[in-house]
């Protein structure tokens, strides 16, 4: 049975019907109430829900003032697409009081002539900001950062740095930590705004600060940073260079993100698809990017092909043969992929690597033996009722478990052998394990039944 939808699901059904209703009778003015009720992460969500066509006329009516956020939320193919179709004002307009760290990812999509008048628009401070955020991949600690940053100085009280805050009168988005330096710039450790308001103000920071969180580095993998705030349950973490200086800070809500495009970077990639194609892409576009990876499944496919050639004149006499070839292909094939999805999981979380491999190569080996034989028995037993011949019912059974076998090694090998050439294993192992699942059943039932079953 299927799960029942949430109440998100149905509110969002609600939505889009009434955003249809509200187009196809053309009494547009309906839908600006429900707009400015709408958060600007769920106007992105009705967007990217909406063919092209009508997405222009939705995006007419959401309020100027949600524009900035709301295309921070929207996939990347979208908000290109909203971009194009933006006045240069209302772009800039859209930029003004967005944070660094969004900023950064932003202004890439912007045409040039808005990015100098942005550029030109901000003060120097921020411009150096924005320009070293930059200056660092965006799918690193450093180009995930965002360096405004609270920072204290180890030799004064608590008391002094309370008075502090409330002369600044208000804080940066989801701070729950001062970040302890030298004179130099240095991180030292963390002030937690906990100890701040219940310790004793005339304690030194130097005295009740957290020296136990590692910073981050500027160069670390955005995957490691979402790991280290996963395992360390991290609000926010600070950022430091080479040397040790800080120079940002990252917050939980650029890590989700993280999490986020990970998790769909593995299933559409998978797939052969970008994570970032828009939904309602051009049919043109859609069948060019997918043509690509057809093709190479189909260049796999006539290798499995071939196999099967080979044993032409065995399938002509033994039609059984080839009324029960699929079920090893895709016996073999289910076994694989399961273990294949296990080390592409384990690798990206870290669990596995070239040291402990040969260790779960041998238990992936031992659930190959043990389900093959298991369900060759079944299959076997079935085969042989269906056609009535023992000895094919044997062969099958052997087949299956020589393809379990096969699946296994290729399920855990693939995935090492593509992050030994730095290919991502997600991108193509699946097609590499289909071909060699197809090509060890073939060959192993075919090859069988070739001995056994012909005079």
């Amino acid at each position: 049975m299927s799960e029942p939808a949430t109440s998100e699901e149905n509110e969002m059904e609600a939505r889009l019907a009434y955003l249809d209703e509200a187009l196809e009778s053309g009494r547009m003015r309906r839908l600006k109430p429900m707009l400015h009720a709408l958060h600007p992460a769920e106007i992105a969500l009705l967007l990217e829900s909406v063919p092209r066509a009508k997405r222009e006329v939705v995006w007419s009516l959401v309020p100027e003032e949600d524009h900035g956020e709301t295309l921070l939320h929207v996939n990347d193919e979208v908000r290109s697409e909203l971009i194009e179709a933006m006045d240069h004002s209302v772009l800039l307009a859209a930029t003004e009081g967005m944070p660094i760290d969004d900023l950064a990812d932003f202004i890439e999509d912007l045409p040039d002539q808005v990015t100098r008048e942005v550029l030109r628009s901000m003060d120097v401070q921020n411009r150096e900001r924005l320009e070293a955020v930059m200056s660092y991949p965006s799918d690193s600690a450093g180009g995930l950062m965002n360096n405004d940053t609270i920072t204290v100085r180890p030799d004064v009280t608590l008391d002094v740095v309370g008075r502090y805050l409330r002369q600044r009168g208000t804080l940066p988005e989801d701070t729950n930590t001062l970040f302890v330096v030298s004179r130099y710039g240095r991180y030292l450790g963390m002030l937690t705004l906990a100890k701040l308001v219940t310790l004793d103000p005339e304690r030194d920071v130097s005295e009740v600060m957290d020296t136990d969180l590692e910073a981050l580095t500027v160069d670390m993998p955005a995957a490691q940073v979402a790991k280290r705030f996963q395992d360390l349950d991290l609000i926010s973490a600070p950022v430091v260079d080479p040397d040790g200086r800080l120079v940002g800070r990252i917050t939980i809500d650029d890590v989700v993100d993280v999490i986020r495009d990970e998790a769909e970077h593995s299933i559409m990639t998978m797939a052969g698809l970008d994570e970032e194609e828009d939904v309602f892409a051009p049919i043109a576009r859609s069948a060019r990017r997918r043509a690509v990876w057809l093709g190479a499944n189909l260049f796999t496919a006539f290798l499995a092909a071939q196999v099967v050639g080979l044993f032409e004149a065995t399938l002509s006499q033994v039609v059984a043969l080839a009324v029960l070839m699929p079920i090893v292909a895709s016996m073999g094939g289910i076994g694989g992929s399961q273990t294949l999805t296990l080390m592409i999981r384990g690798l990206s979380l870290g669990q596995i690597g070239f040291s402990n491999a040969r260790t779960l190569l041998v238990k992936e080996l031992a659930v190959a033996v043990i389900n093959g034989l298991l369900w060759g028995a079944v299959v076997g037993v079935i085969a042989e009722v269906w056609f009535g011949n023992a000895v094919l019912g044997l062969i099958i059974a052997v087949a299956l478990v020589i393809n379990q076998i096969g699946a296994a090694v290729a399920g855990v090998g693939i995935p090492l052998a593509m992050k030994k050439m730095n290919i991502d294993p997600a991108l193509a192992g699946s097609v590499v394990l289909t071909t060699i699942t197809d090509v060890i059943g073939f060959s192993a039932f075919l090859g069988l039944g070739t001995l056994f079953l012909l005079d």
